[in-house]
């Protein structure tokens, strides 16, 4: 297939990128700059000029392939207010619907899985009732999703909060590095057995692949390789990383020592399956598991505690 690709250049699309061509699919990506245009180009993708923010633009990208898969960085027009972050990825994505209409070409969209059953198993199949943290993020999603009833194959790829590897720059996992380097301190909530599922941003994307060639329509897929990773865990693999304390922190405490988007999130305990991902469409994980890959170093630099080198 030839494939647009909204995000190409982004820590997830670089790496649906590389997945597609690797499988012998064409790539168009998207890209709003002369340098991003230059390391698609790099990489032996075709280059599509745009932005999220220009709807033309995206029907165009749409119109000029065989699928498309929307992985763009969710910080819209730099902009810091969830609202309109959301409402532009909602009319970004609504553009695209529009011009795939009864067609049937798959539309692959990025969601999330956190945040949406605390305290439960989430599985593919479990009603979301929307939350603080998901209420912006699910119109997104379902948005796409009904799209399958207008002749869009759509399908949805909902990461774990940690999307982890080489690369990883802002995501959950350097922006927990980058507080313990900080504080000096590497902190948990309680007894830390609150549990944050995780994905190797290779396995990610995989599924997407795999979701764009066969995924019916309107259907969700979980991009999860563990379940839940006790939050405590990852905190102690962090902190022997920085030759640094692992604490525990009271609720209150928490909410002042992790700032910003980090400050609610740090003690949800969020378990979820991919079972049914596994069963529907043969995704094997086959990448480090998330203290494993920490422990490889190559979140840390010459702060590792033991760098080595390791498969990404």
């Amino acid at each position: 297939m030839r494939v647009f690709v909204a995000g190409a250049t982004g820590y997830i699309g670089s790496a649906v990128v590389r997945e597609l061509l690797d499988a012998g699919h064409q790539v168009l990506g998207l890209a709003r700059s002369d340098p991003a245009a230059d390391t698609l180009t790099r990489s032996g993708v075709d280059v599509h000029r745009g932005d999220i923010d220009d709807a033309d633009s995206l029907r165009a990208g749409a119109a000029a392939a065989d699928g498309v898969v929307y992985a763009a960085n969710q910080h819209i027009s730099e902009t810091t207010d969830p609202a309109a972050r959301a409402k532009a990825e909602l009319n970004a994505v609504e553009a695209i619907c529009t011009e795939l209409e009864g067609t049937g070409k798959p539309f692959v969209v990025t969601s999330g899985v956190i945040g949406r059953t605390p305290g439960h198993l989430l599985t593919e199949e479990t009603p979301t009732v929307p939350t603080p943290v998901t209420a912006l993020r699910l119109q997104v999603e379902s948005s796409v999703l009904a799209a399958g009833e207008r002749g869009v194959r759509s399908s949805s790829v909902r990461l774990a909060p940690t999307v982890h590897g080489p690369g990883d720059a802002r995501g959950f996992i350097s922006t927990l590095i980058g507080v313990a380097r900080t504080t000096g301190v590497s902190a948990f909530v309680g007894d830390g057995s609150n549990r944050w599922p995780a994905v190797h941003r290779r396995d990610a994307a995989t599924l997407y692949r795999l979701a764009l060639e066969s995924a019916p329509a309107g259907t969700p897929f979980h991009a999860v390789a563990e379940e839940g990773v006790p939050f405590g865990d990852i905190a102690r693999a962090i902190g022997r990383q920085l030759r640094v304390p692992a604490v525990s922190l009271t609720p209150e405490e928490a909410s002042r020592h992790f700032v910003g988007f980090l400050a609610p999130l740090v003690a949800l305990d969020n378990p979820a399956s991919s079972a049914l991902t596994r069963q529907r469409t043969g995704w094997r994980p086959a990448h480090p598991a998330l203290v494993p890959d920490i422990e490889l170093g190559h979140y840390f630099g010459e702060f590792s505690a033991g760098h080595r080198s390791g498969p990404e």
